[in-house]
């Protein structure tokens, strides 16, 4: 890929529980699973935000996630919203500590599915299919209010701690979405709420950072191919965690996303309170 330019952009235009104290807690099994209810309606909306604590712009893009993600809009529409926080501004000064060249990769990917010129934070990306300027409230809503919507898949899972620095979430279920030749991927997102960080460097220093639905890991339980929408699948991911793990700060997103990103259906779990 050629070379991109890289920038922090303001307000614009739209562009198109807790830990187990003991051993045996962390052997337990637990299973969530969605209500029927729920799975009567349409499935959720996916917003991705690429942010940086390094971007003095993104700070209102964060707190306009955060309120999308707590419900404030009241919109007749849900959705799932997932912080990536990139790795290219850590040069500015300050190294963002949930930054990762990962999240820079998923970007870049986007900025070729949308063949734009500069790659920039904060931006926000509905469905893998529209995008916009991260801080522009009402691109945002009207990119959700018009995202193409697809059924929940139906999975079940079951959360375990075999150990206290790792978790292992097992998903069975369907996608409810039939795949065809071309095929999916099904990813799986670990995300952590309630971020504080204080910024000694960097276009933020001096502030107090918050940061919620922030991506800590995302790992691929499986990809699929030519099969029906009634066809059950299984399969098991592993996360390891972090020293300041607490599963009630955190939560587990699934999503089912083609080649080029865009998705087809999404689940999101709480985890339960004593893995």
């Amino acid at each position: 890929m050629g070379r991109r330019l890289f920038s922090c952009f303001g307000r614009g235009s739209s562009s198109g529980g807790k830990e187990g104290d003991s051993a045996a807690a962390h052997e337990k099994n637990v299973t969530a699973d969605v209500t029927a209810e729920e799975q009567r309606r349409g499935g959720p909306v996916l917003v991705e935000l690429f942010s940086s604590q390094g971007c003095v712009t993104s700070l209102e893009a964060e707190l306009l996630v955060s309120r999308l993600g707590r419900g404030d809009f009241e919109l007749e529409v849900p959705v799932v919203v997932l912080a990536y926080h990139v790795d290219y501004w850590d040069y500015m000064g300050w190294k963002d500590p949930y930054g990762s060249s990962q999240w820079t990769v998923r970007q870049k990917a986007y900025v070729e599915a949308f063949n734009l010129d500069t790659m920039f934070t904060p931006q926000i990306v509905v469905q893998g299919r529209a995008h916009c300027q991260g801080n522009d409230q009402d691109a945002l809503l009207s990119h959700i209010n018009a995202a193409s919507r697809f059924p929940a898949p139906s999975f079940q899972a079951t959360f375990k701690r075999p150990t206290s620095e790792c978790m292992q979430v097992t998903f069975t279920g369907t996608l409810r979405s039939k795949v065809d030749s071309q095929g999916v991927n099904v990813m799986v997102a670990l995300y952590e709420n309630g971020l504080v960080t204080d910024c000694p460097k960097g276009e933020n220093k001096g502030r107090v950072l918050s940061n919620d639905f922030v991506i800590r890991k995302l790992e691929k339980l499986c990809n699929v191919k030519d099969i029906s929408a009634k066809k059950n699948l299984s399969g098991t991911v592993s996360f390891p965690l972090w020293d300041t793990f607490q599963s009630s700060k955190c939560g587990v997103a699934v999503f089912v996303q083609n080649s080029s990103h865009q998705i087809f259906g999404l689940q999101n779990f709480q985890i339960p309170e004593y893995i």
